[in-house]
Order: structure tokens, then sequence, then C-alpha cells
């Protein structure tokens, strides 16, 4: 909620005239509580999870194998239509009960570390920068994480759901147990606790991590896709074989970056995978 009853008294307020994207905000947050404005992030999440992989599962179901086999990771591997069904419906649950949950809740923790509603808006170059601080801050304490739900005990009582599909697919970059859904949520907030930012920022944040991750659990590899111009980007062939190797997978943890499996030593057995392939 903006706390002026004009656009001309937040213009005062700013000391200059709005943009036409701050106008646009303006009018849609000035009169809506701080609350259901971080609530939106739910029904934000649940709108990209069921769009966003719809293509790359198309792809999959519907394109003639001989077209796409020269991208797929593990083109011997084919999903049926109740398979995507299955994940689907498994995950938004999970997602619906627990990050929905999950909203109820932490709305102080938001306000605390100054998440903030107001004007102006931020700029693309704010945006930018603390974009790239919450991936690096998410792909770190990801990582060790990532490290801890393959131990025996982590991955026995939970990671092992999200390892179903050894194959992975775009609808199962969040399919997993609800306990790893909830843990994971820790790294991706520990960036915008330690950065502050904007609601929109904070929208965005959540929606390009999983578009990341969507991509990243695709099952392709296409030569053209823009994230191969990302220094250090892993990508889905990088994260494909962690899942191919799955229960004595100890290579490959990082979500997003290659740069902690390369530092720790964990990226020895897809380097040496590489080489054999060469």
């Amino acid at each position: 909620m903006i706390p002026c009853a004009t656009a001309a008294e937040a213009e005062v307020v700013m000391g200059r005239p709005m943009t036409w994207a701050e106008a646009a905000w303006f009018r849609y947050s000035a009169t809506t509580p701080d609350y259901c404005l971080y609530s939106h992030n739910i029904v934000i999440l649940l709108i990209v999870y069921t769009l966003a992989p719809l293509p790359l599962a198309l792809l999959e179901l519907r394109a003639p194998a001989k077209l796409t086999s020269p991208y797929k990771l593990q083109p011997h591997v084919r999903h049926s239509p109740a398979a995507f069904l299955r994940c689907y419906w498994a995950t938004a649950r999970v997602l619906l009960l627990t990050v929905g949950a999950l909203q109820l809740v932490s709305y102080p923790a938001v306000k605390m570390v100054g998440i903030r509603t107001g004007l102006p808006l931020p700029s693309v170059g704010e945006m930018v920068s603390q974009l790239t601080v919450y991936f690096l801050v998410e792909d770190y304490l990801g990582y060790w994480i990532h490290r801890l739900l393959h131990t025996e005990w982590g991955y026995t009582k939970i990671h092992h759901v999200h390892h179903e599909f050894a194959a992975p697919i775009s609808f199962a970059a969040p399919y997993a147990h609800w306990a790893e859904v909830l843990i994971l949520g820790f790294p991706a907030f520990a960036g915008p606790a330690l950065v502050p930012c904007h609601m929109t920022t904070f929208w965005f944040w959540f929606v390009i991590r999983h578009i990341e991750a969507i991509e990243t659990h695709s099952g392709f590899d296409f030569p053209f896709n823009p994230t191969k111009f990302i220094p250090f980007y892993g990508g889905a062939e990088f994260h494909d074989y962690h899942h191919r190797v799955g229960r004595r997978s100890q290579s490959n943890f990082a979500s997003v970056f290659t740069f902690c499996d390369y530092l720790y030593g964990t990226d020895k057995g897809y380097r040496y995978h590489k080489a054999s392939l060469a």
C-alpha cells in the first residue's frame, strides 16, 4: 500500500513525474494492503509452473522423435502423458500446501528485512544487480543443502522423491518432497533478506529462478539457448548428469552455476564423463 492519496501527491513526494510503470503500479497497489501484494507470490508461482514448462512438454510428447532426439539429453527415455500429468498434479499440490501455507506466516519476516512496496520503482540496473546477488547467494547455499540431501539420511527420507525422474522433464523442476520445498525456500529467500528489494523485484526473482529451474530440468540441450552465453552457467546438460546418476551422484550439486562444484571438487565425475564422450 502506498501512503499517498493521489498520484499528484506521490509525484510531490518523489520530486518528479511518475513513469508509466510507476503510474500503473500506483493504480494497482495504492489501496492494496502489503500483505495481499506479498500473497501474489503463490499465484504467480503456480501460473509460471503451469505455463512455462508447456512448450517443452509438448515438444517431447508431440514432436517426432527424429526431430527432438538430437537435442534430447536422454533420447532413449520418453515419458508418457500420464507421467507428465502425475508430475504436474503432485507438484502443484505440494506447492499450494507448502508455499501457500508459508505465505500465511512469513509476511512479518518480509517486512522485517525491508521488502518495500512504495515508489519509486527500482531501475533496471538496480534490479539486475540485486538479482545477480540473489542468484549467487542461492547457488552457494543451495549447493551445500543439496550435498546434505545426498547423505544417506537426507536422500532416503527426503531427496529421493525429486530423483524419481532420472531423466528430468520441465514439470519436474519443483517436483520434490514437501520438506525439500520448504528447505530450499531458505536459500531462495536469503538473497532478498541480505539485499532488500522492491516487491516487484521480489516477484521477478522467484519467476526467473523458477524458469531457470524449468530450463535445467527440461531434458533438452539446444545449441541456440541464450543461457550458453552466461559465464559459469550449468544448464540442462550439467544437471541432467546429476539426475542420470541418481542416488550415487556425488557430482553437480549446484543449481545454477558450475563454480561451486569446481571449487569443491564435486564435478570430477561429470568431467570424466564428458572426457569419455570426446
